[in-house]
């Protein structure tokens, strides 16, 4: 797996690393739990044909800044700058979990700035007889299993990278953590359902089967308030993280409705 190209935005006065490869028509991706500490097969299958553009989210691995946005609407400002930093501009978005509630808020709330839209199980709603599992509250080496079907490539994805002392990339996995729940802790509802109409583009509903962090049945009251034509895939097989369990199924389904 080549190493993608690297620059930067700033977004609030900081920078915000952007990775990028690929050729032809771009697609932009936000990250999920944990963010993007490394590229991943799920990327790589896209960059064979599309140009990749991943931006970093003030707070995750290779961003900082996420200390302030105290406000679900500093968070969404923040993303907006992020996205039209790097280059979106009537474009096709990815979003998956944390990166997916703040895509489907950058689509409501800037409709002309998304053409088409993915989402990848993303936070934003909350259902009483269905919440959302707290990955903030789980015992030491339990997450893994939480958030993928395959914990061993959640653990690979979170893995120091080589030459980076592990004291060290425990306080920016730590970092992550905090990013996502300062802005999703405790019930993983940012009131999305105000806005979800606004949402006009062609969106995509994308949900692990066997995701335990946010029930299936959430793909169906997100389409449910998406005024655009909107889709559910269900992904055999993957937990919440479904791009990083399923990346081949994921990125087929991405390249049909982007097509």
């Amino acid at each position: 797996m080549s190493a993608p190209a690297e620059r930067s935005v700033e977004v609030n006065g900081l920078p915000c690393r952007v990775w990028e490869k690929g050729s032809g028509s771009p697609v932009f991706y936000l990250a999920g739990l944990a963010g993007l500490p490394r590229w991943t097969p799920f990327l790589d299958r896209l960059a064979e044909r599309r140009r990749v553009v991943a931006p970093s989210i003030p707070g995750f691995p290779g961003a900082a800044g996420h200390d302030r946005l105290d406000q679900p609407l500093d968070w969404v400002a923040a993303v907006l700058d992020l996205l039209e930093g790097a280059g979106l501009a009537g474009g096709d978005l990815i979003g998956a979990s944390v990166g997916g509630a703040l895509a489907a808020e950058a689509a409501a709330m800037a409709p002309g700035l998304v053409r088409r839209l993915a989402l990848i199980a993303p936070f934003g709603l909350y259902a009483t007889h269905f919440p959302p599992a707290d990955p903030w509250g789980q015992k030491p080496g339990a997450l893994p299993a939480l958030v993928a079907s395959r914990p061993e490539a959640y653990n690979e994805l979170v893995a120091a990278p080589e030459g980076v002392a592990a004291g060290e990339w425990s306080i920016v996995m730590t970092r992550a953590s905090e990013a996502a729940a300062r802005l999703l802790w405790p019930l993983g509802d940012t009131r999305l359902a105000r806005r979800l109409h606004r949402i006009r583009c062609p969106t995509l509903i994308l949900w692990g089967a066997e995701d335990k962090v946010l029930a299936p049945a959430y793909a169906e009251r997100f389409a449910a308030g998406i005024t655009g034509k909107s889709t559910i895939k269900i992904i055999p097989g993957a937990g919440h993280l479904a791009d990083l369990d399923a990346p081949g199924a994921v990125a087929e389904a991405v390249f049909e409705a982007f097509a």
